[in-house]
Parts: C-alpha cells; structure tokens; sequence
C-alpha cells in the first residue's frame, strides 16, 4: 500500500521545529505543498511589504526542499481533495490558524478530507499556548493581560521544547502543474522594496541570524535599550515569527537556556522581552475568544465615538508630513523599511486616533499593508489598545505628547535626523518641536517652515483637549 502524505505549508515556512512536518516526514513519501489561498477575506489579504517578504521566504524555503516546494493558488479545499486524489496520500498534515477564517476553514476541510477516506491532522505550530487551552477558573477568558499571561500561560505546562528538522523527507516528484514562486506574482511593480532588501534576509536562516545575534548582542540590555529607536535594541524578529520562519518556541528556549544561569538583573531583562512574547500570545488569544476583533471594538462605548473623516490628515500622517519630527520620522521608517520601532508604533498611533481623532480602522489598514510583519491577530489587539476601545486597553485619556515622548527616547534626535534629514542641522531643542525655533535657527538649518518641512498639522494641546472631550462623551452618554 502506499504511504504518502501531504504537509501543507501555512505561515510556519520553515523545516525545524515543524510539528506538521516532522508528522508528514515519517511516511514512506511526502509532498510539501504550498497554497496561495484566493478564498481568504480582505482582513488576511497580505498587503505589499508582506507580499515582498513571502516571496523571499518562499524561495528560501524551496532551497532548503531542494526545488521540492509544490505550489498552487486557488482555494485550499478544492486543491488538497484534488492532490490527496491523485497522489493516494492517506494523510494531509498542517499547523493550526487561529484566525476566524483560518479556524472555519480547518473544520471544513478536516470534515471533507475524512469523508474521503483521508486522515487530516493538524498541530500547534505558531503559539507557545492555544488559546482554547488557558482560561479563568470560572472557564471563561481573560481580558487583561497580566493575570493572563501570569496565572493562566506561566502557571500552566511549559511549552513544548523545539525540535530539529526531519532527518529525512523523501517527496515525491514534483507535478508538472506546479507552479513557480514567480507565478504567484508577489514582487511589487514599483522597486520600493530595494532598501529593504539591504536591511533584511526573510527565511529560516535569517531568522536564525537574527536570534543569534540578538541573544549575543542586545538581549541582556533590552529593559535599557526597548523604547529607543536609534539604537538596535530589539530583536526584530516580528517578521519572521509572522512567516513562521522561526516558531515561538524556539526563541522562547533559546533565550532561556542561553542565560539559565545568568545574574538576576540579567534576568529581570530577560524576562521583560519573553513578556513581549506573551503579549503576542495575548493577541492571539483575544482574536480566538472575540472573532470580531479586527473590525467591532471590544469595549461598546467607543462605537458612539465621535471620529472625524479627514483624508487630508490622514494622508499627511501616511506619508509622514505632519509637521511633528517623531511622528514623521516613524512613519517614514515604515514606509523605507516595512518596520517601525515598537515605542514609535504607539506614538503615532495615539497621534492619529486621538490629536486627529481618526478611526483606529483607518491606522490598521495602513500598517496592514505596509508592516513586514502584519498580522492580523496583533495589529488588530494593539490598534484597540492605543484607542482605548480593547481588551485591556489604554485609558483613552492617556494621550501620547509626541514632543515629550521625542525628547525622552530620541533626546539627541539621531532617530529623528536619519528618517527626516531635512531636520538634521537644527539644534538638539528645537530637533522635536521646529515651529518654536527662532527664525535665525531655522535659517541657518536652511529651514523654511512649510517648504522644506510642513508646519504641524494640528495643534498638539487643542486636539488633545478636542479628544478629551470627545471621550468624555461617550463616557457620560
């Protein structure tokens, strides 16, 4: 009887710590096959930056499968009954989604592939605790993320220890109607992608790069150095954790048993950054337990809220021409690179939502399509947080002064001089908040304001005043 069986590469593009794959590997023969999926919704529809780093990960993780990657596009059901019919595989493998659709359509096709006589089986991949798994003691979710992450994740069994890629994987020949990692057409038409290309190396053994280099160079100092943007102190590693070119798990005990020993303020540091990775959790977490979570705010309230529909503003905040230095350099970092500093994430967003009072919707698209590391699960949970509107969130009246927080974490504006160098020969004091320079300064930093560099297109106290007010409506309504 034949033995084959079918892994179903998803968002976990890598060969080590695999759970699906290491399944799949123990059979006679494999296919390792991947799917451009035409039926996911708008909400999972990767935008460009990501669409740039698929195709980089995917030609990495061919490499890796020596030209052995089986791709298709169209909708996922139809194309494993097809290949499970034609092949004889008696078994399909994958690692689980927790994205509302994802989760829909692992029933289905699990559903349809067992009426055909086929075993499908799916594994935990992607999370370091499911989310079915950790709940209160009444069995209801947690909504606020310290006793989440404290008493139901560290609380619970420890995760499980990453293992090595399958020693062998004997794949059947490739079909002729496989596709091409070209045909799927992910590079983007115009070459904005080429600084990226400068700055990072998608795929397994990027990812590795980068985690080593982090454990060696910056993890001990992460509690000094995570809220400056000018200096490497976080790992970065967001992307490839989105693409799954390296599993939670893996960073989880290479950082634990690298410093097992280590002093305890190194491990204060230490374990501040695993937090991040439960805050990632947290994310997915929220997504399984409220499936609206992209699009319906978690706290009612703010459905009453007041936003304003300005697309000129808006704009002004997605080119990075607000006239706020820290806002501007953010966003532009964005837009050069498909990334943005985790401290500048929150500055900008809290500027959009509240000093312009723009719909938290209308940010999260934006990163959507322009985050390397999109995803749905923790764009949706941090958008909701900076607005107030989630699980756990910030107060709505905790307004981020971009001026302060610019002065605080960029205090020589290194961060701000590389992304808006048309600012880079004003003084120190004048680096986060021009319009207060006198105009000698401003002319001998060769500085028109509104020409060279837009004046602020809102004042920071009125419209913090104007957004106080607004959730005081709401408040008392």
């Amino acid at each position: 009887m034949t033995d084959i069986a079918i892994h179903w590469f998803r968002l976990d593009l890598r060969l080590r710590d695999n759970p699906a794959l290491r399944a799949a590997a123990k059979h006679s023969q494999m296919i390792p096959l991947y799917i451009c999926d035409t039926s996911e919704p708008d909400a999972l529809k990767m935008g460009g930056a990501s669409q740039w780093w698929l195709h980089q990960s995917l030609m990495s993780l061919n490499s890796d499968l020596d030209d052995q990657l089986v791709i298709y596009r169209g909708d996922p059901e139809q194309i494993l009954m097809d290949i499970a019919k034609q092949s004889g595989a008696s078994h399909v493998y994958w690692n689980r989604g927790y994205e509302p659709h994802r989760i829909n359509q692992d029933m289905v096709i699990k559903v349809k592939l067992k009426q055909r006589g086929v075993n499908a089986i799916s594994h935990n991949g992607r999370l370091l605790w499911e989310p079915m798994t950790v709940l209160k003691a009444d069995q209801t979710p947690y909504k606020v993320f310290t006793p989440y992450y404290r008493k139901g994740c560290l609380s619970a069994a420890e995760p499980r220890y990453p293992e090595n890629a399958p020693e062998h994987m004997n794949c059947l020949p490739k079909p002729a109607t496989s596709l091409s990692i070209d045909d799927l057409d992910l590079s983007p038409d115009i070459p904005w992608y080429e600084t990226m290309e400068q700055l990072w190396q998608p795929g397994e053994q990027g990812a590795a790069d980068r985690l080593s280099r982090y454990i060696n160079e910056a993890a001990l100092h992460y509690t000094r150095d995570r809220d400056i943007p000018s200096v490497e102190g976080t790992s970065k590693l967001s992307p490839h954790l989105h693409f799954g070119e390296l599993s939670p798990n893996q960073i989880w005990y290479a950082i634990k048993d690298h410093f097992r020993d280590d002093s305890i303020d190194n491990i204060k540091s230490i374990d501040k950054y695993l937090a991040e990775l439960g805050w990632r959790e947290f994310s997915y977490y929220l997504l399984y337990h409220f499936p609206e979570l992209p699009t319906k705010n978690v706290s009612s309230r703010f459905d009453r809220f007041p936003w304003l529909d300005d697309p000129t503003s808006l704009r002004a905040w997605q080119r990075g021409m607000t006239g706020i230095p820290i806002i501007d350099a953010g966003m532009r970092e964005l837009w050069q690179t498909g990334y943005m500093h985790n401290r500048v994430r929150m500055v900008v967003g809290s500027f959009l939502v509240k000093n312009l009072l723009t719909h938290w919707h209308d940010g999260a698209a934006w990163f959507h399509d322009c985050l390397l590391d999109a995803d749905l699960a923790v764009n949706s949970a941090s958008w909701q947080w900076v607005a107030g509107s989630g699980a756990d969130a910030a107060p709505y009246f905790r307004i981020f002064n971009p001026i302060l927080q610019g002065e605080k974490f960029d205090k020589d504006g290194l961060y701000v001089r590389k992304y808006c160098p048309e600012l880079k020969d004003l003084p120190n004091k004048y680096i986060h908040k021009p319009w207060e320079a006198p105009q000698e300064i401003l002319k001998l930093s060769g500085i028109t304001l509104g020409d060279d560099y837009p004046q602020p297109i809102v004042d920071l106290k009125q419209s913090r005043q104007r957004a106080l007010a607004a959730f005081q409506e709401i408040k008392t309504a």
